[in-house]
């Protein structure tokens, strides 16, 4: 028996190397130029993750909210679940019932936005730069034309969600019914 006990330690101190910490560089900045720039000096030092904003960096290092095993939606026959809005990142599609539409990476990224929590009116400006990730084009336009589009979708789909303009400060999602956001 005790040799097992040993055997078991043995495994136990075993590590496999990709659970092993490993250095990684993390560098934001919204100017391409200085990602190429980094891109090259930082060559060879360690593993290098470039991203134009915070909004990306956090999208690419989230963990999902549930651990594993554990369904991503509650077992639960209410109207207002049924109809709920799911964003399925990893197919950059949205889901309310039996119904899907495709989304264009652009319409992911603005309801991503507008659904990350806290729930709150996001400025044209704030929209412009998360969603196209330049600086200084913040073009009211480009993101009216976006929304036109997303609501026609939304509406498509059939769920009681809906972007709302709210006059002189930006957009908000309305009638939210707790929409889930499916990660790989």
């Amino acid at each position: 028996m005790g040799a097992v006990a040993e055997d078991d330690e043995a495994a136990v101190d075993r590590s496999d190397p990709i659970d092993e910490p490993f250095p990684l560089l993390i560098a934001v900045t919204s100017s391409p130029t200085e990602r190429i720039r980094l891109a090259e000096r930082l060559e060879g030092i360690a593993p290098l993750l470039l991203v134009a904003d915070l909004d990306e960096l956090r999208r690419l290092i989230a963990t999902p909210q549930r651990p594993a095993g554990i369904p991503s939606q509650p077992a639960r026959a209410t109207a207002a679940t049924d109809s709920a809005l799911v964003i399925d990142s990893p197919r950059s599609v949205a889901r309310c019932q039996d119904r899907e539409i495709d989304l264009t990476r652009l319409e992911h990224d603005l309801l991503i936005c507008l659904t990350t929590e806290p729930i709150r009116v996001w400025s044209y400006a704030e929209l412009h730069r998360s969603v196209w990730r330049d600086e200084g084009r913040e073009r009211k336009a480009d993101v009216q034309s976006l929304v036109k589009r997303l609501r026609r979708k939304l509406h498509d789909l059939g769920t009681g969600a809906t972007i709302e303009a709210v006059r002189g400060v930006g957009l908000r999602l309305t009638d939210r019914q707790e929409p889930r956001i499916g990660r790989a």
